[in-house]
């Protein structure tokens, strides 16, 4: 991957931390957050996908109520999570609003990625969102959940969030330019990696320090989410929130930050996990047709080709496709469950909905969630 093919994202995940959106103060900074509203603005009117991961909430808790000093009881930072999240998206609309744009306000735990039909669900709304050209402002729940108020939280957060979206380009803006050789506040003379290809265990350790006392996390944790996101083939940059028309000329490929650059690309990263990094919960048959159509012609699988079902599964988890002969030729994730399957096995999708009940896809597994063993 070069820079210059930043500039085909489609759908980009923007992380944006405390010390961007807050003065020293832990009051709002409302120039840069204005600025920063009025790019992503610009860049939604390119027709590209944008979701917002905001960090700030229990600095604005604190401002808000006046405290001079940080909570240090996670009862405490619950509180000023539950005053200061109001805050945040209710500026967050206002000014998106001055652009004519809709934002939607999306609460997320960690429990939302480890439970697979929370996991399902999340990930339909945020798409379904995109869909309707809203731009999703998320945060974790830090309100109600005991551990989740924690350090990196919102980093690792924003890379679960660029994987479960299918992202193309997750940009965190922090207080520091990049990743560097060092640490540049200790030595003068550390360089800034403009590219970074693997992580190494070096890194890590060179990079064990927090962020400001309401920021919660570092340059570990960005490390951390970068491995997340490297993992899944969607790059990652990490640039200065104050730099100017920061988004924009990232997108447009200027060397600003450091891009963390993944190995494999966003499809082949996904489709090589589909294939082996989850068990296989069951297997549908499918007849002649179908497989041509999944094999030779790059379409989805639905009903109407499915001739039997084995085992038991629940949507979202990954099952075989069965020739007639009983030979495996691909691997996906199914939309439906076996017992639906096997409801609606050789029916048009027309019927599905009065088969089921319901009907939230035509296909029982899109060909995006496929990958094919033979050509």
């Amino acid at each position: 991957m070069e820079r210059s093919d930043l500039a085909r994202c489609e759908r980009i995940v923007v992380k944006v931390g405390t010390s961007t959106l807050t003065h020293p103060t832990h009051q709002l900074n409302l120039m840069r957050m204005e600025v920063l509203v009025r790019e992503m603005a610009d860049i939604h009117n390119q027709g590209k996908e944008l979701l917002l991961v905001s960090s700030g909430a229990i600095g604005l808790g604190v401002a808000r109520l006046g405290l001079k000093e940080p909570p240090r009881t996670l009862p405490m930072k619950q509180a000023m999570a539950a005053v200061g999240q109001g805050t945040l998206v209710h500026m967050y609309e206002k000014l998106f609003s001055e652009y004519s744009k809709t934002v939607a306000q999306v609460l997320l735990t960690k429990d939302d990625f480890n439970e697979r039909l929370r996991y399902l669900n999340s990930r339909n709304t945020l798409l379904t969102l995109l869909g309707l050209g809203v731009i999703p402002i998320i945060n974790e729940n830090d309100t109600v959940v005991v551990d989740e108020i924690k350090f990196g939280d919102n980093d690792t957060l924003s890379a679960l969030v660029a994987g479960e979206v299918d992202a193309d380009l997750l940009v965190i803006l922090s207080d520091i330019d990049g990743l560097y050789d060092d640490d540049p506040r200790q030595n003068p003379k550390a360089r800034r990696l403009p590219e970074v290809y693997e992580i190494t265990d070096e890194m890590e350790k060179k990079s064990h320090r927090r962020g400001t006392k309401l920021a919660s996390g570092g340059m570990y944790t960005k490390l951390l989410a970068a491995k997340i996101v490297m993992a899944a083939g969607i790059p990652m940059v990490v640039a200065h929130g104050a730099e100017k028309n920061v988004l924009r000329r990232i997108i447009a490929g200027e060397p600003l930050g450091t891009l963390f650059v993944p190995k494999e690309s966003r499809m082949q990263a996904r489709k090589r996990w589909i294939a082996f990094g989850s068990a296989c919960q069951g297997k549908v048959y499918i007849d002649n047709g179908a497989k041509e159509a999944v094999l030779h012609r790059g379409k989805s699988l639905l009903p109407s080709g499915i001739t039997g079902v084995e085992g038991i599964f629940e949507r979202g988890n990954v099952i075989s496709l069965v020739d007639l002969e009983g030979h495996e030729f691909a691997r996906g994730i199914t939309n439906y469950s076996a017992e639906e399957i096997k409801l609606i096995a050789g029916k048009k999708t027309s019927q599905i909905e009065r088969i089921l009940g319901h009907k939230d896809y035509d296909e029982v597994i899109h060909r995006n969630n496929l990958t094919v063993y033979e050509a």
